[in-house]
């Protein structure tokens, strides 16, 4: 799989008007297994595996503050979804790590989560689909380890969903509109990438406001 570390220009796509407010259980589809080139599966299996911690770094003093300022605000923004403190920035570090080490933007995961299970740890959809990001548990035997309840894990959820989606986007040649209908299994549908878009404009950061 090429461009895993490839950063995502999303360019203000369009969203459209759509209901912001959450259903109990997971809106989701479901991603539908495909084959896979042994390459394909090789690279998706060692981004899965690779165990580095998610732990921001940076090039100097001035991204961490922007960090930071991003942390803070974007903890402030999820508090009434995640109340305890310690869990939503261990969350917002997560996401941010396993959204950069994918090379997608950070608002579009949280705007997918908050469709795909309204950041609900434990939600399952109608499909099986599991976690923060309702990933299907024929991943975990096509490039985890079996064991689909690690998808229940914080970490684990996160880096399939991301490392997902990127491997959608790089099928996609770009598209994020039917990389995200992939995510869902409903490629070329409107409603689901329409409701990502919406919902990613909800985490959108504007550093150069939280500075003034």
């Amino acid at each position: 799989m090429k461009g895993l570390s490839r950063r995502l220009c999303l360019g203000g796509a369009a969203a459209g008007a759509w209901s912001l407010s959450m259903p109990l259980t997971a809106w989701a589809g479901a991603q539908i297994e495909e084959p896979l080139i042994d390459a394909v599966r090789s690279a998706l299996s060692s981004a899965i595996h690779n165990r580095a911690p998610p732990v921001p770094e940076f090039a100097g003093t001035e991204p961490r503050m922007a960090y930071l300022r991003w942390l803070a605000e974007m903890s402030q923004r999820l508090g009434k979804k995640l109340p305890d403190a310690q869990t939503r920035r261990e969350f917002l570090q997560t996401a941010w790590y396993e959204s950069k080490r994918a090379g997608l933007d950070v608002s579009l995961a949280l705007g997918l989560i908050q469709v795909e299970s309204n950041f609900r740890k434990f939600a399952v959809s109608s499909a099986g689909a599991r976690g923060y990001m309702q990933v299907m548990p024929f991943w975990t035997r096509v490039i985890g380890d079996g064991d689909p309840a690690k998808l229940f894990h914080m970490q684990t959820n996160l880096r399939f969903g991301c490392v997902i989606l990127r491997h959608y986007l790089d099928r996609e040649r770009g598209d994020l509109f039917m990389a995200l209908g992939r995510y869902n299994g409903s490629r070329g549908k409107a409603p689901y990438p329409n409701a990502v878009f919406a919902n990613q404009r909800l985490w959108v950061f504007d550093d150069r406001e939280a500075r003034a």
